[in-house]
Order: C-alpha cells, then structure tokens, then sequence
C-alpha cells in the first residue's frame, strides 16, 4: 500500500473509534428508563455524580414470612362461570321387603335384529300364483326361493307379494315385511 493510502486508512479508523466514544459518553451520561431516578424523588439541579445515590433495600422485610396461597380451583387460563356446587345428597329411604311389581315380571329377550336382506324382484313362470320366485339380495350374494323355503339358513319365506315379501326368521320371530323398493 502507499504511504498516503495508509495514513488516510489510518485517519478512518481514528475518526470511527472517536465517533463511537463520543456515543457511548452520551448514552452512559444520560439518565436510563430503568435508572434510580424515580417519579416520587425530588429533582437535583446540581451537576450529575459519577456515583449514584442508590435506595436502601429494607433487608428484614425480605426475609419476612409469606403468606402461604390458598388452594383454589381457578383457571386463570379459561374465562367461564364456576360450576355449581353439586346438589346434597338425597335422603335414604327405608329398604322394603315386600318385591315390586317390577321385580316379578320375567325378564323377556330382546327381539331379533332385523332382516338385512333386499327384496329385487320377481320371477314368474307358467303359473304366476303357484310358480312364484323371489330374489332377495345382501352385501354377500344374491338368493331365490318360493313361499316357505328357507333362505341363507336362517329366514324363512311366508309369503311373496307382487311389491314386497314377508320373512320371518326360523324360530317364528321378527316378522319382517320387506318392499321392492328396499324399505
């Protein structure tokens, strides 16, 4: 580098480190938000100090004991009514020994699940009242019989109408009239 290119580099840098004094000088002279200087303390018109006067810090009030914080049910993070109190509890009533007309009666078995079968139609051959064949269908296959056959092992054809047809299961329950339209 030549010698005027160093001294002018050299006069940079000393005119940046002055500049950067005189910015930290200012800001450390200036009073600071978070300083000792308080809304309730009187002004001094006298010069700024290098030392500042500092609060005394009560000492025996900090190592005072606290109060303890009461148990409580709040949320401070939900905003809704306190549930209410739950409601007493009912008065106990005398046992009776004579048995309800509840407890006779017999207990009967819920009825059968209804017939998941669909009826799709009807075949007529020679004779339409005798030869009649319905086909039912479900999500497993495709079935047909006359009145009284059987299907899949479990229901039984009782009669087969022109737009619906009665199933029942074997035993004789869940009498189920099912329509054409799968209703």
């Amino acid at each position: 580098m030549p010698p005027k290119r160093q001294r002018e580099f050299a006069l940079a840098v000393l005119i940046a480190v002055l500049v950067a004094t005189v910015i930290w000088r200012a800001r450390s002279a200036a009073p600071s938000a978070a300083g000792s200087v308080t809304a309730s303390a009187p002004v001094n018109n006298q010069q700024p100090s290098a030392k500042r006067d500092l609060a005394e810090v009560n000492l025996d009030a900090l190592k005072r004991d606290r109060p303890e914080p009461a148990d409580s049910d709040r949320n401070p993070f939900r905003f809704e009514p306190k549930p209410p109190p739950p409601p007493p509890p009912m008065p106990k009533l005398p046992n009776k020994t004579a048995t309800t007309p509840l407890d006779a009666a017999p207990i009967e078995p819920p009825p059968p699940p209804p017939i998941p079968l669909k009826y799709i139609g009807l075949v007529n051959l020679d004779n339409p009242k005798v030869d009649r064949i319905a086909v039912l269908s479900d999500s497993r296959g495709v079935y047909h019989g006359r009145e009284g056959d059987i299907i899949e092992g479990r229901y039984q054809i009782l009669r087969i109408g022109v737009e619906s047809i009665d199933l029942a299961y074997l035993d004789g329950r869940g009498r189920q009239t099912i329509r054409q339209t799968g209703q």
